[in-house]
């Protein structure tokens, strides 16, 4: 059953606090990935024996996962194709630079992913190459934000690209929690309030699917705290934590919990455990669309550089803050001057483990005109 619930009015996104808030999203996504990663796959009790409660990074080099690679990748893909992206761009691009390159030892995919690339490599296409056992998982909403920020005001058009992006990878609440994301953040890009933020997620769902109801069990209980929300939507006793509807819910919890606060955020959903990277991910992602750049705690932003290819060699060097340069309007953006961009992606210049990004400025000044809508 398609969502009967009422398309929230969101407002016309504020041209000149676009790029701000279009940094603020993806460095978002970063820093919640990065806080997060530790705790991944821990219980709260888990967390508090080891670190008490996480308030900071907890490693000395803390950096992204396959949450932030792949959201650099979709990203790119986006930023060469536009709103008119199609799955068989999004196929190709698979190829090119995953699937059929020397991939090592590929850490950080989840199983979604690893059942994506047996498909394509086996010779299948979309959206057959989405049917395996994890197309249910969170790998989709983990690289969801891109399309937020390049729909930004247009939650319904952010939740369509997402979908064709996904339906490569995923199917049915795969691509829901997908959608829910990207629409949320395309709602926040616009500075609107929280509750309409979660009203635009809730819109490009069914009512009846496993991500609208754990979305509206985790906000209902949002202003009892992080406990309560992880009561509300996690499946005890099931041993994977990828799960697209609680890792969604759990996100969008501690975003409604923080009334939009980017810090706490990011901390309820790091210290709730479970997929915390992609949890905090997506919670970072809303909270930074919501408040802009300036919102994130300058010590965190710092310590994100360039993407290290760890599960995507082929996105080593790529900043995050490149592909929000590259998605939104104007000069140095995504219809800036034109520069054609070799092959499928953009390519930079910097290295894998060259410094922070602040200071520098993005080298990826342009993309051709195609798919300018």
């Amino acid at each position: 059953m398609a969502s009967t619930a009422r398309t929230p009015r969101v407002p016309a996104p504020d041209d000149a606090g676009l790029r701000d808030r279009a940094r603020g999203a993806l460095l978002g996504l970063a820093v919640g990935d990065a806080l997060g990663a530790p705790a991944e796959n821990l219980k709260p009790s888990e967390i508090r024996t080891r670190w008490g409660r996480i308030t900071d990074y907890v490693t000395a080099t803390p950096s992204g996962t396959d949450d932030t690679e792949y959201a650099i990748f979709s990203g790119l893909l986006l930023a060469r194709h536009g709103s008119a992206l199609t799955p068989a761009h999004v196929e190709a691009a698979w190829h090119e630079w995953i699937a059929d390159r020397t991939e090592g030892p590929f850490r950080g995919a989840g199983f979604s992913e690893r059942g994506t690339l047996e498909n394509l490599r086996r010779g299948l296409a979309a959206p057959i190459s989405a049917q395996h056992r994890h197309a249910w998982s969170d790998g989709l909403a983990m690289r969801a934000a891109p399309f937020g920020v390049f729909a930004a005001g247009r939650p319904a058009e952010a939740a369509r690209l997402v979908a064709i992006d996904g339906s490569i990878s995923h199917e049915g609440e795969g691509i829901h929690g997908g959608q829910a994301v990207a629409a949320g953040v395309a709602a926040a890009m616009t500075g609107a309030p929280v509750p309409v933020v979660i009203a635009a997620a809730l819109a490009v769902v069914p009512d009846d699917s496993w991500t609208a109801r754990s979305l509206r069990r985790a906000v209902a209980v949002a202003h009892r705290g992080e406990r309560a929300v992880r009561r509300a939507v996690v499946i005890g006793g099931y041993p994977w934590t990828d799960l697209a509807p609680e890792a969604v819910a759990l996100a969008f919890g501690a975003y409604a919990a923080a009334d939009g606060d980017f810090e706490e955020a990011v901390l309820t959903a790091v210290n709730m455990g479970r997929d915390a990277d992609t949890t905090a991910a997506v919670a970072g992602a809303l909270s930074g669309a919501t408040h802009g750049i300036s919102a994130i705690p300058p010590p965190w932003a710092c310590a994100i550089g360039p993407a290290r290819g760890r599960c995507l060699p082929s996105m080593a060097g790529h900043h995050i803050l490149d592909v929000a340069e590259l998605l939104v309007p104007g000069e140095g953006g995504k219809w800036g001057a034109g520069v054609v961009l070799p092959g499928v992606l953009p390519s930079t210049s910097q290295p894998a483990d060259s410094g922070g990004w602040a200071g520098r400025q993005s080298p990826l000044v342009g993309v051709d005109g195609e798919g300018r809508p």
